[in-house]
């Protein structure tokens, strides 16, 4: 019985809260412009490749200053399994200042293929959908 109890002790302290953590700091980039996000950034930037799923996912509702702090979080890990989501907003994100801050990066990461491929998507007409404005 003695060593069940030590078990489920153990267990318990050992519990893994990155998850929980990465979303606190994910949150702080994501509604904050102030002195608040290098620091977060610098905390997320520590979980390396385990934070980038939750980056990935937070960047489709964040808002367009909230995007380029995830995406600079991104280049803080500087793991390259980011390239495609990095790519993927270049292309797609209906803010230039995202994409910009998407191709600078990868520039910088010397990801010379995933740039060849956002110009090769942008010459075939692929590019950002803006819903909301209609002309008629």
């Amino acid at each position: 019985m003695r060593g069940v109890v030590l078990l489920l002790f153990l267990a318990a302290a050992c519990e893994d809260r990155s998850y929980r953590d990465i979303g606190a700091e994910i949150n702080v980039l994501t509604t904050r412009t102030d002195a608040l996000v290098p620091p977060a950034m610098k905390r997320l930037a520590k979980y390396r490749r385990r934070a980038i799923p939750q980056i990935e996912i937070a960047l489709h509702t964040a808002s367009p200053a909230g995007k380029v702090n995830l995406v600079r979080a991104l280049e803080a890990i500087g793991d390259r399994e980011a390239t495609p989501i990095l790519r993927h907003f270049a292309v797609y994100d209906p803010d230039p200042a995202v994409r910009t801050t998407c191709e600078e990066i990868l520039g910088s990461w010397g990801a010379g293929e995933a740039l060849a491929r956002i110009k090769e998507l942008r010459a075939k007409g692929e590019g950002p959908v803006v819903i909301g404005e209609r002309k008629d």
